[in-house]
């Protein structure tokens, strides 16, 4: 994985207080190195174990909620005093050790083999074993911090992984510490499936009852952010940008072909995805139809007229299995009458490992093979406008903020803050213990 353009790196001369070279930091050098194997060899290599089940309280239909959300109301539109927040993310490895051990917690319970594991190990193993997921949680960390002081939410913002430390329950552990009983936790993940929703619910429940919190602590989670507009302007300022690029290099807007990309999923997974009960989805599900609504929002702010499809990345899992389709390499070898692509990783809040390898080496290499000059879009990362839509969710909670006050783009509404029962089912594995939703 890497960006579109690298260059090798350079030796540069020693910065005003850095390391000369000469030998004379040795000492200091042989601290560091030992002070990380230290943290190294505390670090656990599992996720906390699956819950065996939730914690309701008396009258509740949602487990483990505050009692703004008990009952499972669509929207809550009942002020909440929170604590804290719980940034969620999925989490990565940060050396060749951990990669294997963080393979394991993400397939846990599908009796993956380390051999199979070590084929997706590779992508990890080509930088050096280190994810760039955890940095960036660490600095969308920083920046929501900021930005909730700037706009006066007095919150300490607590964070924890699904699949590496720092894991979910260390975090829970840090705001029990702390005197906290009330979080509003924040997915990185702004879609409805099964893993991109569901699953935090589940390893939030696990989290809960590893640490023996479950009677003490209440998690809501604020709604999918799809269609939040601060989540989709840096998506619009990007296309807008690189078609723009695109102009300048010669290329009329009929030779132009935008490709939105996102994961794919099994399509038994995505036939679940967004409460289908309540709606009439098309074979992809909410999942798909998210998507759709969000990159045709975005095509009409950024570049109304140039053509675009939704395009997947990253499956795995047998041929046998139906995911959801086409792959970006199909659509880019099957385009007629373009000379030029822009890649949109739309279902992606930063540029972690699927984009960086599926995207900026294999889509690219696919693009490159058929001639076609092409760029890849940022995502949002750090982008104020994404971090200020963060924020005006956590604000939404705490206000209980009416529905038809909040901030949605599209042609959905504001998405749920209590999940549907049922919503997000992986057939495979049924349903697990959850919170932050109507059972199962």
């Amino acid at each position: 994985m890497s960006e579109t353009q690298m260059t090798e790196p350079q030796m540069t001369e020693p910065q005003a207080g850095g390391c000369c070279g000469g030998g004379c930091c040795g000492g200091m050098q042989q601290q560091t190195e030992q002070q990380a194997q230290a943290q190294a060899e505390q670090r656990r290599e599992t996720k906390a174990p699956a819950a065996t089940g939730v914690h309701l309280e008396p009258g509740a239909a949602v487990p483990s909620a505050t009692p703004a959300a008990q009952a499972g109301p669509e929207h809550v539109e009942e002020p909440v005093a929170y604590d804290g927040i719980l940034l969620s993310g999925f989490g990565g490895p940060e050396g060749q050790d951990d990669v294997l051990p963080f393979l394991r917690n993400v397939t846990r319970g599908r009796g993956i083999p380390d051999e199979r594991l070590e084929e997706v190990a590779t992508h990890y193993r080509h930088f050096g074993g280190v994810s760039p997921i955890n940095d960036q949680n660490r600095e969308l960390k920083a920046a929501l911090e900021a930005a909730l002081a700037a706009a006066g939410v007095d919150l300490p913002v607590y964070w924890g992984n699904r699949n590496w430390a720092p894991y979910l329950d260390e975090a829970l552990q840090e705001a029990a510490d702390a005197g906290a009983r009330s979080l509003i936790a924040i997915p990185t993940s702004a879609y409805s499936s099964y893993s991109s929703c569901r699953q935090y619910r589940e390893d939030w429940a696990d989290a809960l009852e590893a640490t023996g919190l479950q009677g003490t602590m209440q998690i809501d989670k604020v709604r999918q952010f799809f269609n939040h507009p601060g989540f989709l302007a840096p998506f619009v300022d990007g296309v807008r940008a690189t078609v723009a690029e695109a102009r300048e290099a010669g290329f009329a807007d009929g030779e132009i072909e935008v490709l939105f990309a996102t994961h794919s999923i099994p399509t038994a997974d995505a036939e679940r995805s967004g409460a289908p009960d309540l709606h009439e989805w098309g074979p992809g599900g909410g999942y798909e139809a998210q998507h759709l609504a969000a990159a045709e929002w975005v095509m009409g702010e950024a570049a109304p007229g140039v053509a675009w499809q939704l395009v997947y990345q990253s499956r795995s899992g047998p041929a046998s299995q139906p995911w959801l389709e086409p792959d970006i390499n199909d659509a880019i070898e099957a385009l007629e009458a373009r000379k030029a692509v822009v890649i949109v990783p739309l279902g992606f809040v930063s540029d972690h490992m699927e984009v960086m390898w599926d995207l900026d080496e294999e889509a690219v290499e696919t693009a490159t093979e058929a001639g076609l000059w092409v760029r890849r879009a940022p995502t949002p990362g750090v982008d104020p406008q994404y971090v200020g839509a963060l924020v005006d969710l956590v604000q939404e909670r705490l206000e209980g903020r009416p529905t038809a006050e909040r901030k949605a783009v599209t042609s959905i509404p504001a998405w749920y803050d209590v999940c549907r029962p049922g919503c997000c089912e992986n057939p495979r594995l049924g349903f697990r213990p959850a919170i932050a939703g109507l059972q199962p």
